[in-house]
């Protein structure tokens, strides 16, 4: 990784002191984590860079406002998408997947190196916006 590396326990401490990260409990099958009120939940059976990769998506959760999901599920997965991009851009920044991309194209290993999920990756790739994709095309050359 780079020196510009996305904190997430660090945001949490300087922009919502008043949040409670708890990470005691198992939440239900399939719930990685909530946010509830002055609480953030991140299930207890994920790994450090599942903590990490959840705690960033519900501080996208809490920066947009929206903490009751959306009657509709077509705005559930809207939100959730948007808040998935929000977490990969803070999570993978372009150096640190330039760096990454010179030795893998693989999303497990990718994940593993940017300390963050493959799912994070998937969604970081397919996000990437046509100035980020001219930059990797520029710095991996005949590799991209």
């Amino acid at each position: 990784m780079t020196g510009e590396e996305w904190h997430p326990w660090r945001h949490m401490a300087e922009q919502y002191p008043h949040v409670v990260v708890c990470t005691s409990y198992e939440l239900p099958r399939g719930v990685r984590g909530l946010v509830q009120g002055d609480r953030i939940w991140l299930c207890r059976t994920l790994d450090t860079a599942g903590r990490r990769t959840t705690l960033s998506h519900e501080i996208g959760h809490l920066e947009r406002g929206v903490l009751d999901h959306p009657r509709h599920s077509m705005y559930v997965r809207r939100e959730e998408r948007i808040v998935d991009q929000i977490a990969a851009r803070r999570l993978i920044t372009i150096p640190s997947l330039i760096d990454t991309l010179r030795w893998t194209r693989d999303p497990i290993e990718m994940a593993d190196a940017l300390w963050t999920t493959p799912r994070m990756v998937e969604c970081r790739m397919n996000s990437l916006d046509p100035i980020e994709t001219a930059e990797l095309e520029h710095a991996l050359e005949d590799e991209w």
